[in-house]
């Protein structure tokens, strides 16, 4: 039997302020609320005191973020998935966006060790007038231990309902998806990072969106495996492959400060916990 988790986290917004109630059930936790952007943004370092997932661990994380709250989670280092003795292991994200709130997922990266089985699911419901900005960043294997991921499957989800649903599967033995040129290329890493909106993005936010991101892109050391598209009116994604984390996240967080301060008139405030 694996660990069984869940944590419901709850913000509101009162008197300009806003809070988070937490319940949890097993392994999972929130730190202290810390507001280094003052009262209105709180932030939260989201904590699994085991330090990984491992065969039939069942982890759930339902978010509310309620009308004129602006909540940003991360975590304090990877998210490790690792090798299954028969069960699979299953991480769940669930997060309502209220009206007039915003949200902001932007976990450390997540790393599958050789010979896991496991599922992370990822589903944000935006209202109208909600807006948010995620990003994921999936590392196979332990290169530098000279492990690669070379068997297992990992599945994973992604969704914005009635926008984007984006759903695949990373089988170890699949060399014609991690090896090929119409695929991860050989490489170990793979970023995906979004803004949504519960609505349609005005055409020329939206492109302000992309052109940003595409600058960013220009100048970073992947600029030949990165680019940012918007499919849909409610949705910019951008998309890199490297082969390591570390370019990958330096990308990522530089897009981060520039949709930040493009999209909400917002500097860039990095929770400290990401340079320890």
């Amino acid at each position: 039997m694996g660990w069984h988790g869940h944590l419901k986290l709850d913000y509101r917004r009162t008197h300009q302020r806003t809070t988070v109630l937490d319940q949890h059930n097993g392994p999972l936790r929130v730190l202290q609320s810390l507001y280094p952007e003052g009262d209105a943004i709180c932030h939260n370092v989201l904590v699994h005191p085991p330090g990984g997932i491992v065969s039939g661990d069942v982890l759930a994380i339902d978010v509310n973020v309620q009308a004129g709250s602006h909540a940003l989670i991360t975590t304090p280092g990877a998210t490790r998935f690792y090798r299954s003795l028969g069960d699979p292991g299953l991480q769940t994200l669930t997060t309502r966006v209220a009206e007039g709130s915003r949200f902001e997922w932007l976990p450390l990266e997540t790393i599958l060790y050789p010979d896991t089985l496991a599922e992370n699911r990822m589903r944000f419901e935006l209202a109208p007038g909600a807006e948010m900005m995620g990003w994921d960043v999936l590392a196979l294997g332990l290169p530098a231990s000279d492990q690669p991921y070379d068997s297992g499957r990992y599945t994973q989800s992604i969704e914005l309902p009635g926008v984007w649903l984006e759903r695949g599967r990373i089988d170890g033995h699949d060399t014609r998806l991690l090896q090929s040129p119409l695929g991860w290329a050989g490489h170990s890493v793979l970023a995906t990072m979004w803004f949504a909106a519960g609505g349609a993005l005005a055409a020329p936010r939206r492109d302000t969106l992309l052109d940003a991101a595409r600058e960013a892109v220009s100048t970073s050391a992947l600029r030949t495996t990165a680019g940012c598209t918007s499919a849909h009116a409610s949705v910019v994604v951008l998309r890199a492959l490297a082969h390591r984390v570390e370019p990958a996240m330096q990308l990522l967080t530089e897009v981060w400060k520039r949709w930040r301060q493009t999209a909400w008139s917002l500097s860039a405030a990095q929770p400290r916990v990401w340079r320890t």
